[in-house]
């Protein structure tokens, strides 16, 4: 079931609903930047939840590539994160709804989770975040950030080929990065409480292994942290994608 709703600024957001009957629990799932609740890897996500008895709940965030309203140029990780908690205020209202309920993402969408999940950890009952970005401080430092961002502080734009979408040319202001740079998970992962399960690709340059063994050594409670062999920050490859089925599918039945 699709539903448009209104964001806290106005603007449409689209909001996929799957139901499970007799459901065992409710799941959101939430893409990264510039990305569309359409993804495969993000459908991959959804499906497993899906499988295993869970209602799921996907959308596209305002400033995206997706149905809803907005424009990527004007994309930040705080209209991003404002935009999961409006969902989750207006899922809120529905009768499907249950807490604590289970979170996962993938990358800008991973921090997005994480943060909401050190912000009310007692609504969440585990937590997924996939190719996480952990910091604003952490993603500049990578070498791929480090080779476009001086360009993209002077000329106060990112140009990027898409590649979930051939033949677009994504532009993104430099107030992306500094309004990522505010952003640290690392500072209340203690609140983490809840099981956690961290996937990364072992050739992920952007949020790399090495980020997400940061957040790993700081989670108190249970936490895994799969590195799938070959895989970059998006999960495209049909054998990639099927190892993160199955990695998802054990873990959800152990909750």
């Amino acid at each position: 079931m699709k539903n448009f709703i209104k964001n806290r600024r106005g603007q449409r957001i689209a909001v996929l609903v799957e139901e499970s009957e007799d459901s065992k629990g409710l799941a959101f799932v939430m893409h990264g930047l510039g990305g569309f609740k359409e993804q495969p890897h993000i459908e991959t996500y959804a499906g497993v939840f899906l499988a295993n008895g869970y209602t799921v709940v996907r959308f596209d965030t305002a400033n995206t590539f997706g149905e809803s309203e907005g424009d990527y140029q004007d994309a930040t990780t705080t209209n991003y994160y404002e935009d999961l908690e409006d969902v989750i205020s207006w899922a809120g209202q529905q009768p499907w709804y249950q807490e604590p309920f289970c979170l996962a993402g993938h990358s800008l969408g991973s921090l997005c989770v994480v943060l909401y999940a050190e912000n009310h950890p007692e609504k969440v009952r585990a937590l997924v975040p996939t190719s996480t970005v952990v910091s604003g401080r952490l993603s500049a430092e990578t070498r791929k950030y480090q080779e476009i961002l001086e360009d993209w502080r002077r000329t106060g734009w990112r140009e990027e080929a898409s590649t979930s979408i051939p033949g677009l040319v994504k532009r993104l202001k430099w107030t992306e990065m500094e309004d990522r740079l505010k952003y640290d998970l690392l500072l209340g992962a203690h609140k983490l409480t809840m099981p956690v399960l961290l996937v990364v690709g072992s050739k992920d340059d952007g949020t790399p292994p090495e980020h997400q063994r940061l957040l790993y050594e700081k989670l108190p409670g249970k936490r895994e942290l799969h590195i799938i062999e070959g895989a970059e920050h998006t999960f495209r490859e049909k054998a990639h994608l099927e190892e993160i089925r199955g990695i998802f599918d054990s873990w959800i039945k152990t909750l």
